[in-house]
Formats: structure tokens, C-alpha cells, sequence
């Protein structure tokens, strides 16, 4: 039997402020304590599940539709889900936790500035958007919403101000009472 309880964690934000390390890291912590997690991110799913679709608004619309019913099939088995995508629009999130349910989960606004995530450009995407190399590129060609109201986000980790080490720590500490049940 398991001793967790299945729970979508969906880190959203810019490219480049931190959602994938922060995404992974939290799985490492929690597999060091026998947790079962999954992570659903956008390298993996653009390239299997998703990979019939663009960035259009309707594209986008679907790719997170998608994602929301398989970590609801995630959640109801037990697993801890760790979501990490853009997810630049507030209607968008909406559905996402609609979708998986509102007890279920855990929203979390990886908030970084524009010209700090093009600073790390870790992937090389605004440099690429700089030329026209990506088209509809999140924060220059197609908005980013920040969460409205702010209390729309369970949980805000800046990472402007914050080091990888302090936001790990700030959402270890918000996902884990919601996980891990306790001994009998």
C-alpha cells in the first residue's frame, strides 16, 4: 500500500526561470524519501504526446488539456505528478486545475523577469526568437499572464530573488504535508 497521496504539482512561468530544475529536483528529494513522483514537462511531452501540436492559441489550449487528464490519471493512482510548462495564460491554469481538481492541486508561479530568463537562456530559445528563429515565443511574441489575482497561485517562488536551493526548500515544504501520509 502506498503511503502517499497522489497530488499535481504545476509549476508554470517563462522559459528559463526555473520550472524544469526546480521540477526535477523536487522528484530527486521526494524519491530520496520513497515517494513515487512522475514529471511532465515540456521536453518530454512536445515530443511524444503532444507532438502534433504547435503554439497556436488553440494548440496551446490543447497541449494543457491534455496534460491535466493524464496527471489526473496520475493522481487518481497515487502519484505524485510534477508538471512544469509555461502555461502562459490565466484561463489556461483554470482548466488545468478544474480538470485534475481543485483538492488535487498545487499551483505554483515560478516568477522570474523576461531579461533574467533571456540572461540564462539555457536552451538558446531567445536568442533564437531574437532573430525570428521562434515564432510565438513566450514573453516577446505571445504574452505571458502572470497569475490574477495573485492568490490565484498556491504558492509564488521567485527566483529573481531566490536561489535554486530556497525555492526547492519553500516547495518541499508546501508539497510534502500534501503527500506524505502519515505512519500508523
Amino acid at each position: 500500500m502506498l503511503k502517499q497521496r497522489g497530488l499535481v504539482i504545476w509549476l508554470y512561468g517563462l522559459s528559463g526561470s526555473g520550472k524544469s530544475t526546480l521540477a526535477n529536483a523536487l522528484e530527486r528529494r521526494l524519491y530520496g524519501e520513497d515517494v513515487f513522483t512522475q514529471v511532465l514537462d515540456g521536453d518530454n511531452i512536445r515530443t511524444g504526446l503532444n507532438s502534433n501540436l504547435g503554439f497556436s492559441d488553440e494548440d496551446r489550449w490543447e497541449n494543457i488539456r491534455r496534460i491535466a487528464e493524464v496527471a489526473k490519471l496520475f493522481v487518481r493512482a497515487g502519484v505524485v505528478t510534477i508538471a512544469s510548462f509555461i502555461c502562459p495564460r490565466n484561463e489556461l491554469r483554470a482548466m488545468a486545475r478544474q480538470i485534475v481538481g481543485q483538492a488535487d492541486f498545487l499551483g505554483v508561479y515560478v516568477e522570474c523577469s523576461f531579461e533574467t530568463c533571456e540572461r540564462r537562456d539555457v536552451k538558446g530559445l531567445y536568442a533564437k526568437a531574437k532573430t525570428g528563429g521562434v515564432k510565438q515565443f513566450t514573453g516577446r511574441d505571445s504574452t505571458f499572464e502572470p497569475p490574477e489575482p495573485r492568490e490565484a497561485a498556491d504558492l509564488i517562488l521567485n527566483t529573481d530573488e531566490q536561489g535554486e536551493g530556497e525555492s526547492l526548500e519553500k516547495l518541499y515544504r508546501a508539497v510534502h504535508p500534501r503527500v506524505v501520509l502519515p505512519m500508523s
